[in-house]
């Protein structure tokens, strides 16, 4: 399998054989069907203007501070190894050039004032972590889900956990923005049962705009996924003031038709995810956009149908 350097993970410093987890959900009913584990993986090629989980976006751990729930015991101080926790300063700020984000100051923490995001796991270590919820799986007809950030943006890694949850018989979807490298996609699909596909906006532009990308690659990795794989469910985020105007979901659907795709999830914007920026220190780019009416959910729903698509509203982007 031959990927770009730039999603390879032994190019950034990560042995294929582990991978950088965000965080498991279990008992997840949104991401496909049955009751399912969903492994975030860290790391996004795109920057959405819109995105909820904004830790997901950077591949190495980074720390979400809870300013508010900080008691002063000084325990991070004491933890750090590098002496790189700064005690004086309201927030405990870092020390850039001491810090390796080892986590000791978190562990430390007796209040969960500190929290690391991102962590390293095997492939086994994943696995048995998946296996844990095997009778739910099988009861209910579910399975793992590998979303992101952008599973793809480790594409060994996700293909090992990919081909070990098919050799466990455990049904397997993958949460995709499809911008990624197209040989891995493919590898990927051999295995996959089912994949997730944001679709955000047709036009380049725009879409540069929104994502700091262009669509080209994704279009492109639609059509060859279309053509190999039958089991493709497209996401469509409804971002008011962004993608929701005739023209662009027009566009959608006459594509996905084209493609003979048929089933099309509109997921409505939220703000949900407001707070973690604050956490992170960055701006909201969004800070004024409200969540779709219900008059707008339907009306694009009905646009969508007009192109024989089977459309489901609601969800969360």
């Amino acid at each position: 399998m031959t990927c770009a350097t730039w999603t390879d993970p032994a190019f950034l410093g990560i042995p294929v054989a582990e991978g950088r987890i965000l965080r498991i959900e279990r008992f997840a009913i949104h991401d496909g069907p049955g009751i399912r584990t969903t492994v975030f993986l860290k790391g996004c090629p795109l920057r959405c203007a819109w995105c909820h989980s904004p830790e997901s976006q950077l591949l190495q751990p980074e720390f979400m501070p809870k300013p508010e729930r900080c008691i002063r015991c000084l325990g991070c101080t004491t933890a750090c190894p590098h002496h790189a926790v700064q005690p004086a300063a309201d927030k405990g700020p870092i020390a850039p050039d001491a810090c390796d984000t080892c986590g000791a100051c978190a562990q430390a923490c007796p209040t969960g004032a500190r929290e690391l995001v991102g962590r390293t796991m095997s492939v086994d270590a994943l696995m048995a972590e998946i296996e844990r919820d095997r009778i739910f799986y099988d009861e209910s007809e579910g399975g793992v889900t590998f979303s992101g950030g952008e599973p793809l943006m480790q594409p060994a890694f996700l293909l090992d956990m990919v081909r070990s949850c098919r050799a466990s018989a455990i049904h397997v979807a993958v949460d995709t923005c499809g911008h990624a490298d197209t040989g891995a996609l493919l590898e990927v699909a051999r295995d996959a049962d089912l994949f997730l596909f944001d679709l955000k906006m047709m036009d380049e532009e725009r879409h540069l705009a929104y994502t700091g990308s262009s669509n080209v690659r994704i279009l492109h990795n639609l059509e060859r996924l279309a053509a190999v794989h039958s089991n493709i469910l497209v996401r469509f985020p409804l971002i008011p003031g962004v993608n929701d105007d005739d023209k662009n979901v027009r566009e959608t659907g006459a594509f996905l038709s084209a493609l003979r795709l048929t089933r099309v999830d509109v997921l409505p914007y939220h703000r949900a995810g407001m707070a973690k920026y604050d956490r992170l220190q960055r701006p909201y780019p969004l800070a004024d956009t409200q969540p779709p009416t219900a008059d707008l959910q339907a009306h694009v729903v009905r646009l969508l149908e007009e192109y024989g698509l089977i459309v489901r509203p609601g969800g969360s982007s």
